[in-house]
């Protein structure tokens, strides 16, 4: 864009975002309202809301209305809040037959698996340990054995708290499969030692789930397991002793498959000007989180306070301002399900959409905006490889800028940033299919996905600016002109770390 017309851009949109003296529509985002909702959303009888089940539904059912009440219109399929999308589940089958050394591993309890694929394994053991050069180790048709030892534990980002880390035990997994995939072994076996407890029940909640796939456009077969190299944990108390020189292993693996549905909740505010009502501002979350799991302290609802209740509520109260104050466009809002599942929902919306996705004037998606430093906060999708769109990052930092006025961390959008945090919110869907696209989030916290993010741990003040924030900048996009343009030359970079996997991963 020339410089002379950013520059007129940024002042209508400070303009608009300030109020020009007028009463600020921000103003009916109110903090009571927003901890009323995320204490109900996020509470103990919402069960942590995981996707594909029961408990997701029923807070899905409370958002559609609580949007209702708040003035929002239905936009979901035949008339209604909700756009229902089937998932497809695989996991190992707790019938499978594990043998090690001669002893009988109950699956689910003694043994589970890293992946979910089909084998029959009949192999001599080659053991291994993690101070061993792998790449040396012969082991082509057999099943290397190699007992977990943990690796040196990152180092704390910086000015950030130290992440809850995800389970070391899986990355190390596939730190080795990676190494030894070109020996080509018959199977890889983890023993792990029960003093890496929570490492192990970290790894076997994800057993009785599985994993999960997409049938997007209705005509494709689901991706099924295939026949593959199995990857196991066995607990080491287990064993009753080491494995001897000439110890086999012998499994037969097979798998169960399921399918869910789960569900996208989608409202709209019409927008006032008789021609650009037909575009739409979209405001994202998600409403799912991790559901009931291993207790810990006592505690086994995982209630994903911030992640992501905190979005979810917040689009509530972005719905009651712009429903008494309707921008020139549509505003759009849509709840994502099963985004834990793998961002579920989006993928399905940008393959279904309820709106072509050329009317869409830009997606402000929020994940997790309610924690941390009180006058810090982050918008991904703003600097480098992941920016699209630069006229919408200038609207949303003239937004901040006017309104909330944080100080801006850029550097978790760095596509080096070993969390890979861009590519793990609703956003990326969009991303992928040319629709302007940011994301606003106060970042990871040591409660991220365990049962202590906790409603009482989010800080309303700041959920409250960070709702002003999202909503500010929607209402410069509806008032806008012209819609933000894309950047034609926008190429998602997607790093991968040292060990050769995804960042973030």
């Amino acid at each position: 864009m020339p410089f002379f017309r950013r520059a007129l851009t940024l002042i209508f949109v400070v303009a608009t975002v300030s109020g020009a003296g007028a009463e600020d529509p921000g103003d009916r985002i109110r903090q009571a309202d927003l901890k009323s909702d995320l204490f109900t959303l996020a509470g103990d009888a919402m069960r942590g809301r995981e996707g594909g089940t029961l408990d997701e539904m029923t807070a899905s059912m409370w958002i559609a209305e609580r949007a209702r009440q708040a003035g929002l219109k239905p936009a979901g399929d035949n008339g209604t809040y909700f756009q229902f999308f089937p998932l497809e589940r695989y996991r190992v089958s707790a019938s499978s037959v594990v043998k090690l050394g001669g002893r009988a591993l109950r699956m689910g309890r003694d043994v589970i698996p890293d992946n979910t694929v089909l084998a029959d394994v009949d192999a001599p053991v080659v053991m291994a340990s993690a101070t061993d050069t792998l790449t040396s180790v012969a082991m082509t048709g057999k099943a290397l054995v190699i007992r977990y030892v943990p690796p040196p534990a990152p180092a704390p980002l910086p000015g950030q708290s130290n992440p809850n880390q995800a389970s070391g035990l899986r990355t190390w997994m596939r730190g080795v499969q990676r190494t030894v995939a070109p020996q080509n072994p018959a199977a890889i076996v983890a023993i792990v030692p029960d003093e890496f407890k929570d490492q192990w029940d970290r790894t076997a909640y994800t057993f009785p789930r599985g994993t999960y796939a997409l049938d997007t456009d209705g005509t494709a077969e689901p991706r099924v397991p295939m026949r593959g190299v199995p990857m196991l944990y066995v607990r080491e108390s287990a064993l009753s002793g080491a494995l001897a020189a000439d110890a086999h292993l012998a499994a037969s693996i097979f798998t169960d498959s399921f399918q869910y549905p789960s569900v996208n909740i989608i409202a709209i505010a019409p927008g006032r000007d008789p021609k650009l009502k037909s575009e739409y501002v979209l405001y994202s979350a998600h409403q799912d989180h991790d559901g009931v799991r291993y207790p810990v302290n006592g505690d086994d609802i995982w209630n994903g306070a911030d992640d992501n209740a905190t979005t979810a509520v917040a689009l509530l109260a972005i719905g009651r301002a712009v429903v008494a104050a309707p921008g020139k466009r549509s505003s759009l809002f849509i709840w994502h399900g099963s985004e834990e599942r793998g961002l579920m929902g989006s993928r399905w919306y940008v393959k279904h959409p309820t709106v072509p996705l050329t009317s869409i004037a830009a997606v402000l998606n929020g994940d997790m905006i309610g924690r941390n430093d009180p006058n810090t906060a982050a918008l991904l999708g703003a600097v480098g490889a992941h920016r699209n769109s630069p006229e919408l990052v200038d609207m949303a930092l003239a937004a901040n800028k006017a309104v909330t006025k944080f100080t801006i961390d850029s550097s978790w959008d760095d596509p080096a940033h070993r969390e890979g945090w861009y590519y793990r919110s609703d956003h990326l869907s969009y991303a992928r299919v040319g629709v302007p696209a940011i994301f606003f989030t106060t970042l990871l916290h040591p409660d991220y996905h365990t049962p202590n993010d906790n409603p009482d741990r989010i800080d309303l003040a700041k959920l409250t600016r960070m709702t002003r924030w999202m909503y500010a900048t929607g209402r410069a996009v509806s008032d806008a002109p012209k819609k933000p343009a894309v950047d034609p030359n926008f190429k998602l970079e997607r790093c991968r770390d040292s060990t050769g996997d995804y960042c973030g991963k």
